[in-house]
């Protein structure tokens, strides 16, 4: 097992994507300051292989993922935050949401483009302001949660009630079920 060094997270910009660095600015400074971040190796930056690489429950790792829902010829994208232990409910929750007939995870490279974070490491930190952030209440619930950091070389742990501070952040009841 590898050890995790905890640095605050607006004193290190070079372990955040560009736009994640920038959105953090953007916070509060008693928010932002509750935000640490860690450099983990990019190999083992899936939420699988860090837990196990870096003894980290799946219970505090909320996944960001990217849908797109459509209704005729509008397309809308929100980025949804759900636990590692859960299967966000896209044709459900999320497409009732968003208002759409059908709704289906985001290409990986619009996600990619759309974020300029990298596939792997996209986190609700960053995400473009046209966007909503579906954030499913058992993460908001987290006193101390993992995220991506843009890029797959770190890893930032922020509460739960951050993540929900967020702009744009709709914390959800049902967003995601538990993997049975």
């Amino acid at each position: 097992m590898s050890a995790l060094t905890f640095l605050p997270a607006l004193d290190h910009p070079e372990l955040l994507a560009a736009p994640v660095a920038a959105a953090m600015e953007r916070l509060p400074a008693d928010v932002a300051a509750r935000i640490e971040v860690a450099a983990v190796d990019p190999a083992l930056a899936d939420t699988a292989a860090f837990c196990e690489a870096y003894g980290q429950s799946l219970d505090i790792s909320a996944n960001c993922l990217v849908v797109q829902g459509t209704r005729g010829t509008d397309t809308r994208t929100a980025a949804c935050l759900a636990l590692a232990t859960t299967r966000l409910d896209v044709n459900g929750a999320v497409r009732k949401l968003l208002d759409a007939r059908k709704a289906t995870f985001a290409p990986m490279d619009a996600a990619v483009s759309e974020t300029r974070m990298e596939y792997g490491g996209i986190t609700p930190l960053g995400i473009p302001s046209d966007w909503r952030l579906l954030l499913d209440a058992r993460v908001a619930a987290l006193p101390r949660a993992v995220v991506g950091a843009g890029i797959r070389g770190a890893k930032p742990f922020l509460p739960g009630e951050v993540l929900a501070s967020l702009p744009s952040a709709e914390v959800v009841d049902g967003l995601a079920k538990p993997v049975a």
